[in-house]
């Protein structure tokens, strides 16, 4: 079966160029997509002539008019009704496509999700919810900013949205699920986290498991398969972490082009850091997903490259594969 993706072609840096070289990258190993690409033709086709595949396995839809970086969300929900994201997620709304992806606006693209999707019932607010790697695979951790203040409502919900794409994303019949706290004992926390672990753990459900607390330190170690979180605690460790890794790619660079001998040794062990800079590369895990919509919607950064974008057209098919929405209200 093909599913079929909107794309907002004209979000994010270098676009529409990545946005089409990326779709072919995934047509040349997977041909499971077609496209609806929304965007400037008179950009767009001049590209699509070196990318066959991708013109062979879209339709454009043209429109002069995009959503910009600095634009607000009011502004691009009041000026942008023809706009290359509104259209794609209007084609989703129509059913004319199984899902959409934008490397726009982050604010303006779940403004104009909520506005035009809606959410599914008994969900009060969506997620932004992205992959992690960690020791033993990826783990799902989610709000990672689209919503600062939560309730006790929210984070029980964002608790049964994760479950319900790592469920769909890797095929794990019961996810375990964490809350992220400042520490694991149940009397460490805010008043908010404590009554949400509480609630979490008089939940009687098959859908998941839920491990209790989780430290920040201990993302990465893989025991947890879900990571819920506040938007404004979740943004400040996605950004930390995404520092890290750079920091991390840079000081080894640095120390082993600090003299001949350096040098020499990490000729010796190119495979090894290649590996390991392969591991830390952003691009891999490139693609938030809205959460809690009446249809899924993906966030590509808005500066990756073509290979980035890939990874995001990646994560589209693998949650359509794994039928989220399904999984979502099997949680609900």
């Amino acid at each position: 079966m093909k599913f079929t993706v909107a794309v907002d072609a004209m979000g994010g840096d270098e676009s529409p160029s990545k946005v089409i070289k990326g779709l072919d990258l995934f047509l040349q190993g997977n041909q499971n997509l077609k496209f609806l690409i929304f965007g400037n033709r008179d950009l767009i086709n001049p590209i699509l002539e070196k990318y066959p595949l991708v013109g062979t396995s879209s339709t454009i839809v043209h429109t002069n008019e995009k959503v910009s970086d600095n634009e607000s969300p009011l502004e691009a929900v009041k000026n942008g009704k023809n706009s290359s994201m509104w259209l794609a997620l209007t084609a989703l709304k129509n059913k004319n496509a199984d899902i959409a992806i934008s490397a726009g606006n982050t604010a303006a693209l779940l403004v104009m999700s909520r506005l035009i999707l809606e959410t599914i019932k008994g969900i009060d607010k969506p997620a932004l919810a992205s992959m992690w790697p960690s020791h033993k695979g990826l783990s799902v951790v989610l709000d990672l900013g689209a919503n600062i203040d939560c309730s006790i409502k929210n984070l029980v919900d964002f608790s049964k949205l994760g479950a319900a794409l790592y469920r769909a994303v890797f095929k794990k019949e019961k996810p375990t699920v964490a809350l992220l706290n400042i520490g694991s004992e149940d009397s460490k926390g805010s008043d908010l986290l404590k009554k949400s672990l509480q609630e979490l753990r008089q939940i009687n459900t098959d859908s998941f498991i839920f491990n209790g607390f989780i430290e920040g330190n201990h993302i990465k170690d893989g025991n947890a398969d879900v990571i819920v979180t506040d938007g404004f605690s979740g943004n400040i460790a996605l950004k930390t972490a995404e520092g890290t890794a750079k920091y991390i790619a840079s000081l080894v660079k640095e120390k082993f082009l600090h003299s001949w001998y350096s040098k020499f040794i990490y000729l010796l062990s190119f495979k090894i850091f290649n590996s390991i800079k392969n591991d830390l590369d952003p691009r891999k895990y490139n693609g938030g997903i809205f959460l809690g919509l009446t249809s899924p919607v993906v966030k590509s950064h808005g500066s990756t490259d073509y290979i980035g974008f890939y990874h995001s057209i990646k994560l589209c098919y693998d949650i359509l594969n794994g039928n989220l929405q399904e999984q979502i209200q099997k949680n609900l």
